[in-house]
């Protein structure tokens, strides 16, 4: 730790100083004189040299450094409002979502004009860590794909395989690029979401063994962190009425406490309902975003440390709520979200993450909301 702590020094040194550096060794730059600059000359390509070899340790340290400090420790565990690793060090999850395999294509949308491994690089390269990655129970079943265009670059590694496969593939190459995989049930078939767990012809246990079959495919693939159990609950999903046909809550816990038997480093992300929560204090969330009854009726899993909650969060140009056109408005959206889901952060109960947010900014209350949302 202590030559960690003096290179970090010396490149802070060399950063703070590199236009004091530039000027020694290579005053052509700065002064404009032909005559200081024919002075200079002859030391100039051997100063060139030095420089550019220094810039280039100074970059090269400073980027290897800054990778092993930020590295991850898998698995992630929970400690109150935190995600944490292996080492306790906080974790901040900053992901964005790759649909289509929850669609009719079965594959990644964006294959038929991009190369996959493009598509990752970029991700990565915004300063992303993670990928949400929805599926279908329909589509992991299915042999068939389309929507790729297996001329474009590494995307002839993808012909002849199954959806399972391409799924494969794709974690394992995120794992290649630093890049977290959570894995999402965001349908059952593949053409709508769904109000419950089961249904649209699919049982409760097909869907919980989906997942045991991931849990098992995935067991020693470490940057598969997770699984966001279900997309979206809503309609008749209720919170905290012991209807088993109904409480998501159970069924969750039915879910997770299996997965949990075959891979106990996963996290668990439970979202929210959108009514149906005994005492209830807001009567409109959004689909998937009402987590009230976490309250009264929380999540009860066999590790409990592997507990995330997950709230959905959208704007006006997606759906016009009422509390969009209330005079109060944006002031009433702090309140709205403390009330919603956030009191499970700020009294230490779990971790939140947003799985999904966004908007159209179709209108001015858009980028009002979006603001008030991201600070």
């Amino acid at each position: 730790m202590r030559i960690f702590s003096i290179f970090l020094f010396l490149i802070n040194i060399f950063k703070k100083n590199l236009v004091d550096l530039l000027r020694g060794f290579l005053p052509s730059f700065f002064y404009q004189s032909q005559n200081e600059n024919k002075k200079y000359s002859n030391k100039s390509k051997l100063h060139q040299k030095v420089l550019i070899f220094l810039i280039t340790l100074v970059i090269c340290l400073n980027n290897n450094f800054a990778r092993a400090t930020n590295t991850i420790q898998l698995p992630l565990y929970t400690r109150g409002a935190k995600i944490i690793d292996a080492r306790g060090n906080k974790v901040l999850l900053r992901g964005v979502n790759w649909f289509g395999m929850e669609t009719e294509t079965h594959t990644p949308h964006g294959l038929w004009k991009r190369d996959y491994q493009e598509m990752l690089m970029q991700i990565k390269s915004l300063g992303y860590n993670m990928i949400r990655l929805p599926y279908s129970v329909e589509g992991l079943r299915s042999s068939e794909i389309s929507g790729i265009d297996f001329s474009i670059g590494r995307n002839r590694e993808l012909e002849g395989k199954t959806p399972i496969e391409i799924m494969d593939v794709i974690v394992e190459e995120a794992q290649r690029q630093d890049l977290l995989i959570l894995l999402d049930s965001h349908r059952l078939n593949d053409k709508r979401i769904p109000e419950l767990w089961y249904g649209d012809g699919y049982t409760e246990a097909d869907w919980i063994n989906t997942w045991l079959q991931l849990a098992e495919r995935y067991k020693n693939q470490t940057n598969v962190i997770g699984a966001d159990l279900k997309n979206e609950p809503h309609g008749k999903a209720s919170w905290g009425t012991d209807d088993l046909a109904t409480d998501w809550r159970l069924a969750a816990e039915r879910a997770g406490n299996a997965i949990a038997k075959i891979n106990p480093d996963w996290l668990i992300v439970v979202e929210g309902v959108e009514k149906n929560v005994p005492g209830q204090k807001l009567a409109h969330h959004w689909q998937g975003g009402n987590l009230e009854g976490v309250l009264r009726y929380p999540v009860r899993l066999s590790r409990r440390h592997k507990l995330v909650y997950s709230p959905h969060e959208y704007g006006p140009g997606v759906y016009d709520q009422p509390y969009f056109s209330d005079s109060d408005f944006p002031q009433n959206m702090i309140p709205r979200w403390q009330i919603g889901f956030h009191y499970i952060s700020s009294q230490n109960r779990a971790p939140i993450f947003v799985g999904e947010f966004g908007g159209r900014l179709a209108d001015n209350r858009e980028a009002i909301w979006m603001s008030k949302f991201l600070n």
